[in-house]
């Protein structure tokens, strides 16, 4: 367990603009961030991160949280290994009790298995390093290939020696579980239950996630007449995706980002060569179809992709299929085709980074041009051949979801394949409509058969094609990661942290909740911060106003959930003082210290005593009103920071939704006149909001005594009667007194 202490510092030190900054790629639009979506299919920004709330959310998917949940969801880490991820990416140390064998037990097999994979690759690197045999076969290997010491190091290459189980025996000795080995797939079991290592006699290519975290392998055999495959990788396992993961895209992202950019080659030394040359925004494929998921794992950092091949035109046509997908998902796409004889790995050997730039300049071609020349050069003059052609095309143009650049290709195309444009267009349209129906008919069958789902009991797996299941946490047969596990599948409470990063699940049917999460509101943004003065000099806060104003008409809000917050609003109270006088007291001796420097500096200039007794005494106002103003954010931030990094999911989750903003004032309606903020109106409209939720009690208890004198009258009940309607008349009194307080402006405290 980590301390509060030590949460409270990890959580001042994050900053989750450079946290999701990790992940996707983000420009700055007003004061927020925006990025594409990592947690689903997005073509457009709508993934927003506030900095100075410390807080993000897709306004798409809806998905949000702070910096802690961000690193659980995209990490699917637990709440304390996210604090972990980020205390040492800040360089903070933490003291944590020691774990109880049944709390080591409840560690996750994924982070095992990450943890695994760790091992595994400084075993294979100091195998290459270190050891005799390793530098005789492995590093002689890498020397002939030109790589040197510095690019070894930095993609963590290695070498798996030659005995069959040196990476097993090291790892049951050093005391990790042979199960991960088998699960993460670097060893495999053989005859009466021995363990062979997987990759024994190769040299290691580990491939990294986003994050950088070890999550598979690639192995080269060197034995040259041995009748297995060259290049061997890590079986699909819970943490490694084939189909979601790029090689080098760790050590690229940066790159990628910088040059708005990505090069896309082929194999793993194609990456390291180009690298070595000072070309780092690259990423492989490693010899696999190209996959939406890889490609949107591209598209968080940049639009543009630059695909290098080599004279090869089987393997060129073998990966168009892969290019529609690109198209398909709105980047732009160009073709570079190198020298004859040449591939990545060979000319990026024999140019340096700027030279290989100006060839890629000089020589890209747009990737739909490129597949009508290349596919025209086969076709010669066949005219059964030139139709396919023509269709393969269209095809591709139709995959565009841009209207404007389908029609530029459409008009270049007539004009290469000399064809009338209106033919083209009719065809283009065809097949867009057709695959509109076909969306259209497969999310139909989807409803049906989720509407059929829920009419029956639920299962906690559910059956699949061909006798299989899929459950919460597994991979499925497609090699895709599965969803992750809605908030209703795990259990939540206000003490065990919950793991979930989806949307929070609060029941908003009553009618009541619009008023109650209102008020709720104002507590999570504004709790602390100043709102009335009272007779004796001191300040009411928000959350005292509204805790008093409820508990005069003996009023609880409805929600649980809502309960609970307003509940820890008042208990943080002592630690926020705590924290506030400490901060003041820092502020004083800051600010002592530079009215001391103003002062000193005012006494050097040359002027007359009375003006610089002025400046003096300005300085003195200013400082100390910088301070005020530094102690008032502090205020009005506390609960938000509180709240939106809660361990249970359900309340912080609730929080950043409550404090996330989609549309900010631009630029040009603030420029030339005050715009009046909320902060500006609480004492208006934070007592507005408490007379508007008592008013819908009052409305929704006149219902029931409607209804209860209706059946009174019914049942010929008069003396039950005449109390209903006594009731009725006062409740209706009170209403009345209550719509004139909501709808008179409210006189100002000042």
């Amino acid at each position: 367990m980590i301390d509060q202490a030590t949460i409270d510092k990890i959580m001042a030190a994050t900053d989750i603009v450079d946290v999701v900054s990790d992940f996707v790629s983000l420009r700055r639009r007003g004061a927020n961030y925006w990025g594409l979506c990592p947690f689903h299919d997005d073509k457009t920004p709508s993934f927003s991160v506030s900095q100075s709330k410390g807080v993000c959310k897709c306004f798409s998917c809806g998905k949000g949280g702070s910096a802690i949940h961000f690193i659980m969801e995209h990490e699917q880490l637990s709440y304390y290994e996210a604090l972990k991820y980020l205390a040492k990416k800040y360089n903070i140390e933490i003291h944590e009790k020691e774990l109880t064998d049944e709390e080591k037990q409840k560690r996750s097999d994924r982070e095992s298995m990450f943890v695994i994979n760790s091992f595994a690759q400084e075993f294979f690197s100091k195998s290459l390093l270190e050891t005799d045999e390793g530098r005789s076969v492995g590093l002689a290997y890498f020397k002939e290939r030109g790589f040197n010491e510095d690019i070894i190091r930095k993609f963590g290459l290695g070498y798996s020696p030659e005995k069959r189980d040196a990476l097993a025996l090291e790892a049951q000795k050093r005391g990790y579980k042979i199960d991960y080995l088998l699960k993460t797939g670097l060893c495999r079991e053989g005859q009466e239950g021995r363990v062979y290592d997987l990759f024994s006699g190769r040299v290691m290519f580990p491939v990294y996630s986003v994050s950088g975290k070890v999550v598979a392998f690639g192995g080269r055999i060197l034995k040259s007449g041995v009748k297995i495959s060259k290049y061997f990788n890590s079986p699909e396992s819970d943490i490694y995706h084939k189909s979601n993961e790029l090689y080098g895209i760790y050590q690229a992202k940066r790159a990628i980002e910088k040059e708005r950019c990505c090069y896309l080659v082929e194999g793993y030394t194609d990456v390291l060569s180009m690298h070595q040359s000072g070309i780092e925004n690259v990423v492989a494929s490693s010899g696999t179809a190209l996959t939406h998921g890889q490609i949107r794992l591209i598209h968080r950092f940049t639009d543009n992709i630059t695909v290098l091949y080599d004279g090869d035109a089987a393997g060129i046509k073998a990966s168009l299929r892969g290019i529609d997908l690109i198209l398909q998902e709105g980047l732009n796409i160009k073709v570079v085709l190198l020298p004859d004889g040449e591939d990545p790995d060979s000319f990026s050997k024999s140019q340096s980074a700027e030279s290989f730039r100006r060839y890629i300049r000089a020589h890209e071609t747009d990737f739909i041009r490129f597949k009508t020349q290349l596919l025209l050069d086969d076709a010669g003059e066949d005219p059964i051949k030139r139709a396919a052609i023509i269709s393969n095309i269209v095809e591709s143009i139709s995959l565009i979801p841009d209207a404007i650049v389908r029609s530029v290709y459409v008009q270049e195309c007539s004009r290469l394949l000399q064809i009338d444009e209106q033919v083209l267009l009719s065809e283009l349209n065809n097949r867009r409509q057709k695959r509109a129906e076909q969306q259209s008919s497969r999310e139909r069958y989807s409803s049906t058969e989720e509407r059929r789902s829920q009419s029956q009991p639920q299962a906690t797996a559910t059956p699949q094609a061909g006798g299989t299941t899929t459950t919460v946490g597994t991979a499925s047969e497609s090699g895709e990661a599965p969803p992750p596990p809605s908030l209703d599948d795990m259990p939540v409470s206000a003490t065990e942290p919950s793991d979930s990063f989806l949307s929070q699940r609060v029941d908003r049917r009553s009618p009541l909740d619009k008023y109650e999460r209102e008020i709720v509101r104002y507590i999570v943004r504004y709790g602390y911060r100043n709102l009335f003065e009272t007779g004796e000099g001191s300040w009411q806060k928000v959350w005292e106003y509204i805790a008093e104003e409820l508990s005069i008409d003996n009023i609880e809000l409805s929600n649980p959930l809502y309960r609970q917050m307003v509940r820890l609003a008042a208990e943080q109270r002592e630690h926020e003082a705590r924290q506030e006088a400490a901060l003041r007291a820092d502020l004083q001796i800051k600010a002592r210290q530079r009215i001391d420097e103003a002062i000193e500096q005012i006494r050097l200039e040359s002027g007359d005593i009375a003006e610089k007794q002025r400046k003096e005494a300005e300085a003195e106002e200013r400082i100390a009103r910088e301070m005020d103003v530094e102690l008032q954010v502090f205020e009005t931030n506390f609960l938000e920071r509180y709240f939106t990094t809660y361990p249970d999911s359900q309340i912080s989750l609730l929080a950043v939704d409550l404090v996330s903003e989609k549309y900010q004032l631009s630029k040009v309606h603030t420029k030339f006149q005050k715009v009046e903020l909320e902060t500006d109106r609480l004492w208006e409209l934070i007592p507005r909001a408490i007379y508007e939720l008592k008013n819908a009690i009052l409305e929704q208890s006149i219902k029931q005594i409607q209804e209860q004198l209706k059946e009174a009258t019914r049942a010929k009940d008069d003396r039950r009667v005449n109390e209903l309607i006594e009731q009725n008349v006062e409740l209706n009194r009170v209403r009345t007194t209550l719509a004139k307080q909501i709808g008179d402006r409210i006189v100002s405290p000042k």
